[in-house]
């Protein structure tokens, strides 16, 4: 059983749990991106359990009228094992979801596994088209794949990236990490007439997305983490398309353990949580 000071942050142990917060979260106008927590298998069997348990969620879903997606890891469903594991489960994974007209996220996790990703997104984007896929702005890279993925069909969405690159592919620096993103970000209002996806709780980040909303009338959506400045969420979903990225399942440990970690304000939430009892 999740513990009351991690709820917060993963929304329960079971998909009904998971849906059951999808249902909340609507009803405060703001979309969920539900997401199995799990990743870097390194043998098959978990991906493929995985994958069926995506695919369990989306029949799920498709008897209900929420407004809910999915989001999965590469390296949870096989990338570790071998790429063509992972085409293979992401493909099952995908048709399921086009078969039930729902959307799937692909995560971009280390800077090792953004060729395999982007490819397979590439791929999916062509046949099917419900499919989005996530970039980080603090990779030297990025520009260049934003341009690729430019006139594909599909969704990107563009964080500053939290994982710890080395710095021949990626800056380091937090202020050249924010110019990374407010460039990446207006190419993509620039470039990407279907849309834009801003991964950020920044409200710099958020101010200046809106400006270039208003320069270029592209229109575009926000995604936060569950547990992450929530009021913000509901307040922006009055005027905005929001999506909450909400993770359940029973690894949620150390996921929890790294939101925790990531910013001051959790880490005092959950000392005073075990100070409350």
């Amino acid at each position: 059983m999740i513990p009351p000071i991690a709820s917060r942050f993963v929304a329960g142990e079971t998909a009904a749990a998971a849906l059951e917060h999808a249902r909340e979260t609507n009803d405060r106008g703001i979309g969920t991106i539900l997401n199995l927590l799990g990743e870097h298998y390194h043998e098959r069997d978990p991906a493929d359990a995985d994958a069926a348990a995506y695919c369990a969620l989306l029949d799920d879903l498709a008897g209900t009228d929420l407004r809910a997606c999915l989001s999965v890891k590469p390296s949870q469903l096989g990338l570790d094992v071998g790429e063509g594991v992972f085409r293979e489960t992401l493909a099952r994974v995908v048709e399921h979801a086009d078969e039930r007209d729902r959307f799937v996220w692909i995560d971009m996790e280390d800077h090792t596994t953004t060729d395999a990703t982007l490819a397979a997104f590439e791929h999916h984007a062509r046949e099917r088209g419900n499919v989005g896929v996530c970039v980080q702005a603090n990779l030297r890279r990025t520009p260049g794949d934003l341009d690729r993925l430019a006139d594909l069909p599909g969704k990107v969405r563009l964080v500053k990236g939290a994982y710890d690159p080395p710095a021949d592919v990626a800056y380091r620096d937090r202020k050249r990490v924010d110019e990374a993103y407010r460039e990446s970000l207006e190419r993509m209002f620039d470039r990407f007439d279907d849309g834009v996806a801003v991964g950020s709780h920044d409200p710099a980040m958020l101010a200046h997305a809106e400006r270039l909303h208003e320069e270029y009338g592209t229109p575009y959506e926000i995604q936060m983490l569950m547990g992450v400045r929530e009021d913000t969420q509901a307040d922006l979903a009055a005027d905005h398309e929001v999506w909450q990225y909400a993770p359940y399942g029973g690894k949620w440990f150390s996921y929890f353990y790294r939101r925790v970690l990531e910013r001051k304000e959790n880490a005092t939430f959950a000392l005073r949580a075990v100070l409350d009892g």
